[in-house]
C-alpha cells in the first residue's frame, strides 16, 4: 500500500478552499458593480448635495475655484479623494455627464466595501455561506444600489471604516504593530471624510480589546487622538469636514426601495447586540442607526454608513438560527431540525425578491436634471457662447466641463452681498429656490426675461436673458401688433396657410422678422406657408416661433429671396428642405419692427 500524507491532503484541501473563496469573490464582486453601473443614470432619489459635491470635485481636478451654495457641507478630504481619482482615470474626459464621472468613484467605493465585507465576515469566524449572504445582500438590495450609487462621501468613509475594522479583527497571534498604526490611519481617513464616521469607534476599540493587549489598545489610540488633535488643530482650516444641513429626500423616498431589507436590519442590530462574534459591530449600527432621528442631519448619511454594516449583522443572525444555540465561544452546534430554519429562509428569499422587484422599478432610467442641464448647455452654446452667466451649482460644472470658461461663470454661491452683472443665467429648480438665499442674486434675477424652459417638474432648467424688458401678462403692444400683422398675413389671397400655422399666425406667436419677410415675398410670387418648426424650450417659455418652412412655385428663388436679406432680416440659416425652404432666424428681434402696424 502507498502510505496516504496527511499533510499533503491538508494542504491540496486548504488551496482548494482558498481558490473558491477567491472564485466566490470575484463573482460577488461583477455582481455589486455591474447592478450599480446599470442603475448609474437612475434619476431619483437622488440628495440636493450631490450637485455642489461634484462641482467642488470638478474644480479641484481643474485646480480652479467654486462658491456653492452652501447646502452641501465640506468634506476637502473627502473631495479630494474623489478629485484624485477623476484625474487618475481622466474621467470628466471620458463623459460628457459631470455627475456620472464622479458617480464612478462610488462604484468602485461599493466594490471596495464588498471586498472588506467578506474579508471581515471571515475574520469575525462567520461561516463561508453566511460570508457570501452577507455581500449578496449589499450587492443586490435596490436600497443599497441606489444610495451607493450617488455621488456622498459618506461611501468613501464607510470603505475606511470597514477597512479599519478588517485590520482590528486580525487575530491576537497574527497581529502586528503595523496592523495598529493602521487601524488609527484607517480611522482618522474615515472621520476627515465624514464626521459622522466617530459612530464607528465603539466597534473598533471593542474588536481591539478582545486581543487583551492593553498597551497595543492604548498605543493605537494615542496614535489616532495624535492625528485627530493636528487634523482638527493646525490643519483643521484645510482639513475639518462639516455635515450638510437636512434636504429632500427623506427616509420615506428610500426606505421604499426596499424595505425588507430595513426590516431585516433593524432586527439584526437588536439581535446582533446579544450575539458575541458581532456585538461590537452591532453597537456601533445602533449609534448610527439612532442618528436617523435627528432631524438637522440629512438621513442618507447614517444610511450610507448602515448598508455595508447590516448585511453583516443579518449574517449573523442567519448562522445563529440555522446551526441553533451558540454554544461557549464563537463555535457553532449544529441544529438537529434544520427545517424551521429552512422554511424561515425560503419565505424571507421569496418576501425579499417581491421587494426587490419593485424597488428596480423605481431605479429605472428617466427624465432627470442632468438631461435637462445638457439640452440647456447645448442651446446655451449655440446661441450666446462664452457670455457672463448666473449659474447654480449643478449648472455650473455643466457649462464648466464642456470648457465655458470658468471666469465667464458666476456661482449664485457667490451673491450674497454683491453680483457681478450677468448677461445669462441658468438655473435649476433647486437653484430658483435657493436664490431667495441670495440677496443680491434674487435682485439681479428680476431683471431677467426666461426664453427658454427645459424639462419640467424637478428636472426644469430655465435659462434667461438680461437686458431685454419683460413682457407684462396678457397681450402686450408688441404681441399684440404680431397677432394683427399675422391675422393680415393669414388673410392674404397670395398667401395659403392652415391648420397650426394659420393658428400660430393669428395668435401672435410667429417672429415678426418672418411676417415681414413674408409678406414681402408674397408680392412677389404666391407662396405657401408650410409650418413653424418650434424649438420645445423656448415655446415653453413664450418666445416668438423664429423658423418657417415655406414653399412656392419656385423654392430656388425662395432661397434666393431669404439668402439675400440683410442687417435686421438676414436669416440666421436658410436651408432646402423636404417640402420648402427652411428659414430660422437669430434669437430675440428687435423690438418696434411691426408696433407702427394696424388693420386699416
Amino acid at each position: 500500500m502507498v502510505p496516504v500524507d496527511v499533510n499533503g491532503r491538508r494542504l491540496v484541501g486548504t488551496a482548494a478552499i482558498r481558490l473558491l473563496s477567491i472564485d466566490v469573490v470575484l463573482t460577488l464582486l461583477v455582481i455589486t458593480g455591474g447592478a450599480r453601473v446599470l442603475n448609474l443614470a437612475s434619476p431619483t432619489p437622488s440628495p440636493a448635495t450631490e450637485p455642489a459635491t461634484v462641482a467642488h470635485v470638478f474644480a479641484l481636478s481643474h485646480l480652479t475655484s467654486f462658491t456653492d451654495t452652501g447646502v452641501t457641507g465640506t468634506s476637502p478630504f473627502g473631495w479630494a479623494q474623489l478629485a484624485g481619482y477623476a484625474l487618475l482615470s481622466r474621467a470628466f474626459d471620458r463623459t460628457t455627464v459631470p455627475v456620472m464621472a464622479v458617480r464612478e468613484t462610488t462604484v468602485l467605493a461599493a466594490v471596495l466595501c464588498a471586498v472588506l465585507l467578506w474579508l471581515l465576515a471571515r475574520r469575525l469566524g462567520l461561516p463561508f455561506w453566511a460570508a457570501t449572504m452577507a455581500v449578496v445582500l449589499m450587492a443586490v438590495s435596490p436600497l443599497a444600489i441606489g444610495m451607493q450609487r450617488v455621488v456622498l462621501v459618506e461611501h468613501l468613509a464607510v470603505a475606511w471604516i470597514l477597512a479599519a475594522l478588517v485590520l482590528a479583527a486580525t487575530p491576537r497571534d497574527r497581529a502586528r504593530p503595523w496592523h495598529d498604526v493602521l487601524v488609527a490611519v484607517c480611522l482618522l481617513a474615515g472621520v476627515l471624510t465624514s464626521p459622522l464616521a466617530l459612530l464607528a469607534l465603539p466597534a473598533a476599540g471593542w474588536l481591539l480589546a478582545r486581543r487583551r493587549e492593553a498597551s497595543r489598545v492604548a498605543f493605537t489610540a494615542v496614535v489616532f487622538t495624535l492625528g485627530l488633535g493636528i487634523a482638527f488643530g493646525p490643519a483643521g482650516p484645510v482639513l475639518r469636514p462639516e455635515l450638510p444641513g437636512p434636504r429632500p429626500p427623506g427616509i420615506a423616498d428610500w426606505v421604499v426601495l426596499d424595505p425588507v431589507f430595513v426590516v431585516l436590519s433593524m432586527v439584526a442590530i437588536v439581535a446582533g447586540m446579544v450575539l458575541p462574534r458581532t456585538r461590537p459591530l452591532a453597537v456601533s449600527a445602533l449609534l448610527i442607526a439612532a442618528v436617523l432621528a435627528f432631524p438637522a442631519i440629512p438621513v442618507e448619511l447614517p444610511l450610507a454608513l448602515l448598508i455595508p454594516l447590516t448585511p453583516l449583522l443579518v449574517a449573523e443572525v442567519a448562522a445563529t438560527v440555522a446551526t441553533g444555540a451558540p454554544a461557549a465561544g464563537h463555535r457553532l452546534v449544529t441544529a438537529r431540525r434544520p427545517m424551521p430554519a429552512i422554511v424561515l429562509a425560503t419565505v424571507l428569499t421569496l418576501v425579499s425578491v417581491a421587494g426587490w422587484a419593485h424597488g428596480f422599478g423605481r431605479l429605472a432610467p428617466g427624465p432627470s436634471a442632468e438631461a435637462s442641464l445638457t439640452q440647456a448647455r447645448e442651446w446655451l452654446q449655440d446661441n450666446a457662447s462664452g457670455a457672463v452667466v448666473l449659474v447654480d451649482d449643478a449648472s455650473w460644472t455643466e457649462l464648466a466641463a464642456d470648457g465655458w470658461p470658468t471666469g465667464s461663470l458666476i456661482p449664485i454661491g457667490s451673491c450674497a452681498v454683491t453680483c457681478a452683472v450677468p448677461e445669462w443665467a441658468v438655473l435649476t429648480a433647486s437653484g430658483q429656490r435657493e436664490r431667495e438665499r441670495f440677496p443680491a442674486a434674487a435682485a439681479v434675477l428680476v431683471g431677467g426675461t426666461k426664453v427658454a424652459v427645459f424639462g419640467s417638474g424637478e428636472d426644469t432648467v430655465t435659462v434667461s436673458r438680461f437686458g431685454e424688458p419683460p413682457d407684462s401678462p396678457g397681450e402686450t403692444e408688441e404681441s399684440g401688433a404680431r397677432s394683427r400683422a399675422g391675422a393680415a398675413l393669414a388673410a392674404s389671397e397670395r398667401i395659403q396657410c392652415e391648420g397650426r400655422t394659420r393658428d400660430a399666425l393669428i395668435a401672435g406667436e410667429a417672429d415678426p422678422r418672418l411676417i415681414a419677410t413674408a409678406a414681402a415675398l408674397a408680392t412677389l410670387h404666391p407662396i405657401r406657408l408650410v409650418d413653424f418648426p418650434s424649438v420645445p424650450s423656448e415655446a415653453a417659455a413664450g418666445q416668438p416661433l423664429r423658423r418657417l418652412v415655406v414653399s412656392g412655385n419656385d423654392e430656388a428663388a425662395i432661397a434666393d429671396f431669404f439668402t439675400g436679406q440683410r442687417a435686421t432680416f438676414q436669416p440666421a440659416s436658410v436651408t432646402r428642405v423636404p417640402g420648402g425652404v427652411l428659414v430660422t432666424y437669430p434669437l430675440f428681434p428687435p423690438s418696434g419692427l411691426l408696433t407702427p402696424f394696424s388693420s386699416p
